[in-house]
C-alpha cells in the first residue's frame, strides 16, 4: 500500500455505469408523472464496482472529466487532416471475423468456385 499524506494531487477517475432503476434516464415513470430516480440521485450514473449512487461533489466531478474527454476527442476529429482521415477509415485493416472469410473467394468448389458449405 502507497504512503501518502494529505489529499490526492488529481482526482481518480472512476468507473461510471448506468442505473439499472431508470436505465440512465435519471427518472422513473409514475402513474401521473415522471418521479426523480433515487437510486441514482436523479443522475442517471452509478458506481460500477458497487451499483451505489455517488455523492453529488464527486459525481460532479466525474461527470466533468467524460465531458472534456469527449470534447477533447471530437476537437481531435473535427481539426483531423483529411488524408489521416482517409488513412483511419479506409486503409487501416478491419475488424477480422468469419465474414472476412465468407466474403473471400476460397476456390474450393466445383471448377474453382466459391464452396459454402451447403
Amino acid at each position: 500500500m502507497k504512503k501518502s499524506h494529505g489529499p490526492a494531487f488529481r482526482a481518480a477517475r472512476l468507473d461510471l455505469a448506468q442505473c439499472s432503476a431508470c436505465r440512465g434516464r435519471a427518472v422513473i415513470k409514475g402513474v401521473f408523472h415522471d418521479l426523480a430516480c433515487v437510486q441514482c440521485n436523479a443522475s442517471g450514473w452509478v458506481a460500477a464496482e458497487t451499483g451505489e449512487a455517488l455523492p453529488l461533489d464527486v459525481l460532479v466531478t466525474q461527470l466533468s472529466m467524460r465531458l472534456q474527454a469527449s470534447d477533447a476527442r471530437v476537437k481531435f476529429l473535427e481539426h483531423e487532416d483529411p488524408a489521416d482521415r482517409f488513412r483511419r477509415i479506409h486503409l487501416c485493416k478491419p475488424y477480422s471475423a468469419e465474414s472476412e472469410q465468407y466474403e473471400r473467394n476460397n476456390r474450393r468448389g466445383a471448377g474453382g468456385s466459391n464452396y459454402t458449405g451447403d
